[in-house]
């Protein structure tokens, strides 16, 4: 390798270092922005739709006003979808709590129908918003293919959910990352297994 190719790849692992970073930032200063309550599903969601882009190869995207658009085109969309499954998050927690207590005194078809629902839900949680970065269509729609995907792309759900939970654990040991690179890595990786399919979609819908 000479000079002007170790410069060439240098530039290039510097530019993905500021753009993971730059959105990683916005992500937390638009979640503030709807003071979390109503900034961080659609902050999710602009991640999300920037991580497209780049990952369609789209280097001439400006960062922050695409961040921006998505953030303001998707806020009702995300939190109807965002506050929906936290509650129902909340409940299969409730849920849990209950299992957990009752420890047995209940039939055993019960837990293994509830881990059968977290399953389902992890699934959701996983494709939903995605799915909303990338197609337009009403919530329901994106829960409905969300758990059509997800099922019969297992080997995709996995892989995504193991990106994500690499991602958080190694935030976990290095805090210090966090306010810089573990959202937008997790999303660079859910969102690049989320476009294998989405590519395979859009060549059969044409």
């Amino acid at each position: 390798m000479n000079g002007k190719q170790i410069v060439s790849s240098l530039d290039f692992v510097l530019q993905w270092i500021t753009r993971l970073a730059t959105i990683n930032i916005l992500w937390f200063i638009f979640s503030l922005r709807g003071f979390l309550v109503g900034g961080i599903f659609p902050a999710t969601v602009a991640v999300l739709g920037v991580s497209r882009k780049l990952i369609m190869a789209d280097t001439e995207v400006k960062i922050m006003s695409a961040f921006k658009q998505i953030y303001r085109q998707e806020f009702k969309n995300a939190n109807i979808l965002g506050w929906l499954l936290s509650v129902i998050g909340g409940l299969l927690y409730l849920n849990f709590k209950v299992i957990a207590e009752s420890s047995g005194e209940i039939l055993f078809v019960i837990p293994f129908a509830f881990y059968l629902v977290i399953f389902f839900y992890v699934i959701v949680i996983l494709w939903t918003f995605p799915l909303l970065a990338h197609y337009q269509a009403s919530w329901k729609q994106h829960i409905k293919n969300a758990l059509i995907i997800g099922l019969t792309r297992i080997h995709y759900t996995i892989a995504s959910g193991l990106v994500v939970l690499a991602v958080f654990y190694f935030s976990l040991d290095y805090p210090g990352l966090i306010p810089f690179f573990s959202i937008s890595v997790a999303s660079i990786g859910s969102m690049w297994f989320s476009m294998r399919i989405f590519g395979k979609i859009d060549q059969k819908a044409v």
